[in-house]
This record gives structure tokens, sequence and C-alpha cells, in this order.
């Protein structure tokens, strides 16, 4: 393939975020669109919308020949479509989580690594402007000896409770986001997590282990700690920050004119109408990841987001479960260790 000619793109998955995607990469000039859903009217409509090709499934995409897919399936969707990927030795863009499980997810990333393709994991907010901001300040060494971080993400309201049972819980769904950030903006491994949660508004997701409101502290690598708060329900709107303190400078991701948060200071100003979901407040990131991921595509250079990344981010979420029922800090290593114990 010359670095001129279009790219065959498969987009698998167009619900809300896949839609997002296909209507992105449809604005490139550079790409051929075709598009699979378990909903084959869903895959004609959103297609016919952007000029794309809707095909029957996922394998008659792979069939029909693409350069690259994009995957935005449920998660549970993930594993088996990169397994194809894999087989038809295709590079593959992967939302996240890529599994709820070690094993699932070390599996695969064996056989993506054994065919030798890219896999880029959507972990959207290392493309934020604010967050690569944060990290620059870090890299630099600006904020001097960094003491504390701090990061939030509440949902405005909680999803439906058909994707909540097989979600994986807040942590693996919702603050696994947080973990990713927190180690891209940091430079640093979570090495341990002391999590706690409870069911304060919605009682229904007691019924799956779950909870509507969780916080956990984390220790870094480098001796800092963090503190990570995740909620289903925020009456002003979508909520995610993240601070960072540091012995000689204070910074903030995620806070401007529309934060969904009321500051009862007086004098204080109001903040306009805050972000009411993850797309309209992350729009730009969503799409700047996908134009890294064809570059990265273009040009054969390593990925943005690996799924080395994704092992990381999900052994914080899964430390975090035992440690809720625990009530106890839980090394991360210890998760890697229950699998090794559990594979002999």
């Amino acid at each position: 393939m010359s670095v001129t000619s279009p790219l065959r793109i498969g987009v698998i998955g167009v619900g809300r975020i896949g839609a997002l995607h296909a209507e992105t990469l449809s604005g490139l000039d550079v790409v051929v669109l075709s598009l699979a859903d378990a909903d084959p009217v869903r895959a004609a409509e959103v297609a016919g919308a952007l000029g794309a090709t809707a095909t029957a499934s996922p394998e008659a995409l792979f069939d029909d020949g693409v350069d690259a897919v994009v995957i935005a399936t449920s998660t549970r969707g993930h594993v088996p479509l990169l397994h194809l990927a894999a087989s038809a030795g295709v590079p593959a863009f992967c939302e996240k989580p890529v599994a709820l499980e070690l094993d699932a997810l070390a599996e695969v990333s064996d056989e993506v690594e054994a065919a030798g393709i890219t896999v880029q994991v959507g972990f959207q907010r290392r493309f934020d402007p604010g967050y690569r901001a944060a990290r620059d300040a870090v890299v630099s060494r600006e904020l001097g000896n960094l003491l504390l971080v701090r990061a939030a993400t509440h949902d405005p309201a909680p999803p439906a409770e058909a994707y909540i049972a097989t979600s994986g819980g807040i942590f693996r769904d919702l603050s696994i986001h947080d973990f990713d950030a927190i180690r891209y903006v940091t430079g640093e491994e979570i090495v341990e997590v002391y999590a706690d949660g409870a069911v304060r508004e919605t009682e229904w997701f007691a019924g799956h282990d779950d909870v509507d409101a969780a916080v956990a502290v984390l220790r870094l690598s480098g001796g800092a700690l963090g503190i990570v708060s995740g909620a289903r329900h925020d009456p002003l709107g979508y909520d995610v920050r993240l601070e960072l303190f540091g012995a000689a400078e204070s910074i903030v991701v995620g806070v401007d004119s529309r934060s969904p948060i009321r500051s009862v200071e007086q004098g204080a100003s109001r903040a306009g109408v805050g972000y009411q979901n993850f797309v309209e407040r992350f729009e730009q990131a969503y799409r700047d990841e996908l134009g890294v991921f064809v570059e990265t595509v273009r040009s054969g250079r390593e990925s943005a987001c690996s799924l080395e990344d994704a092992r990381a981010a999900l052994s914080v979420a899964l430390a975090a479960d035992p440690s809720r029922r625990e009530r106890r800090p839980v090394r991360i290593e210890e998760v890697g260790l229950a699998r090794t114990a559990s594979d002999g």
C-alpha cells in the first residue's frame, strides 16, 4: 500500500461512540469506510448518512478486505474481534476496556504480538489538550516534586441496568479512565489501591454487586498519593477533573466555564451549562485519537496507547474490587500473582 492510497477502514459497532468514530473517519479524505453492526438496519442507516458501505457481519467486513478496523462494540465483543483482526493481519483500534479479565487480555495480546499488528486502545483522555498539557508540566518538572493527584469522573445519570449488568463494575467501566490518565500524565505506575463504594441513589446497583458512588486511594511508584472518585449521579452534568499538586506548582485539568459544579463563595461567577455527556466533553479528543490511529496505520509507528497500557489500567481496576469487598489495601502485583496461581 502506497502512502497516498486511501485506507479501507471498517468500523464494527455503530452505537453512539461507533457512529461518532464512523463520522470522524468519513471526514478524512484518506479513508474508504465500511460498517458492520449486530443490528444491520442501524448499520445501513449510519452507512447511508455517511456515504459508507454496510456489510452483513464483521466476518464479511474482513472478507471484503480492509486495511484497519475500529472496534466499538460492547466490551464482550472486543476480544473475539481482536482475534479476527490478528488472524487477518489487520491493525485495530479498540474501545476500552479491551477485556474485563486479565486472562482474556493476555491471550489476545499474545495473538496480537504473534501476528505483528498494531492495536491502539481507546483511552481518549490521552488526546485531550488539557491532559497533554498536564503531562508536559510533569515531564518539564514545572510542578516540582509531585505530592498528590486527585481525579474525578462523575456521570450525570447511570447507564441502563442492562449495561451495568455486563459492565464489570464501576472501577472497570468508569474509573479505569482515571487510572489510565494518572499513569499517562504522571509517567508513574499505580502500585497499590485502597477502594470503597456505596449504593447511594439507585438501589438496583446492589443486585449486580456494583455501586453508584466509589472512591479509591492510590499509591504511585514514585511515592506520590492519589485520590479517585467515581459517581453515577451528578445533577449539574458530566464532571471530569484531574488535579496535580506539586511542591512548586498546582494545576488542574477539566475546570472551565462549563464545569458542572457550583461555587458557594461570595462573588463567585456562575458556571455555564455543564457538559452533558462524555462525547460532548471529549469530542475533539475522540476525533484526534482516530487521526493518530490513521497516521499510525499509514506510518507503521508504535501504538499511541498499547495493550500493555490496557493491562496496567485493568490491573488497578481489578485490584480495586477485592479492596472494596475486603476493606483493605491491595497491591497491584497481587492481581498478577492471583492470575499466575490460577493458571498453574
